[in-house]
């Protein structure tokens, strides 16, 4: 039994290149496609958890849609939102200076302005994935996330730095899969994409 731990699809915001932390923005046609698509990669009987953003919710109940369950069965937990960028958030990315990069690429403790550090992201969805690790070591959980937390996911799979996550790169409505065993959680999968060809 498994963890999926699954990207939202695709937005406008993320279409155009911006940062999109918690601006709350819906699913463009392409995303809401993604998540039916992502809803064949699953297994049918998994417990669906999700962000409680709505581009999260959306591909949760995209997902849930495409399995024949009712998207009333899907839980969100507050814990799996995206890393809050405070005044940068809907930022394009070229936008942002290369200083702020760079000092955030060093330290997991950066905070842009008004924001969350990655140290701060990581605790909150590391907290989540621990209580979810019990219940996936028995039976099957799709979490619908956002690309910092997908990355924490990461980290705490391979139990290594957040910083590990300035090397990692998840793509819309990817899926990762962590394996329980013995030794605790193991990444099986990373970045699959091979659903939505």
């Amino acid at each position: 039994m498994s963890l999926f731990v699954v990207r939202h699809g695709r937005t406008e915001a993320n279409a155009s290149g911006k940062l999109l932390g918690r601006a709350d923005i819906e699913l463009d046609d392409i995303g809401r496609g993604q998540a039916a698509r992502i809803g064949g990669a699953v297994p049918e009987a998994a417990r669906i958890v999700s962000s409680p953003l709505a581009r999260c919710r959306q591909t949760a109940e995209g997902i849930a849609d495409a399995l024949g369950r009712s998207p009333s069965l899907v839980t969100v937990d507050d814990r799996l939102m995206e890393l809050d960028y405070g005044d940068l958030d809907l930022t394009p990315l070229s936008e942002v200076k290369p200083e702020i990069w760079d000092e955030w690429r060093r330290s997991a403790d950066f905070r842009p302005p008004g924001g969350e550090t990655l140290n701060e992201l990581h605790h909150r969805v590391s907290s989540c994935l621990d209580e979810l690790a019990e219940e996936a070591s028995s039976g099957d959980v799709v979490v619908v996330s956002h690309v910092s937390p997908i990355k924490s996911a990461v980290a705490w799979a391979l139990g290594v730095d957040i910083l590990i996550s300035w090397r990692c790169f998840v793509a819309q409505a990817a899926i990762t899969k962590v394996g329980f065993g013995p030794a605790g959680p193991s990444l099986q999968l990373f970045n699959g994409v091979d659903h939505l060809h």
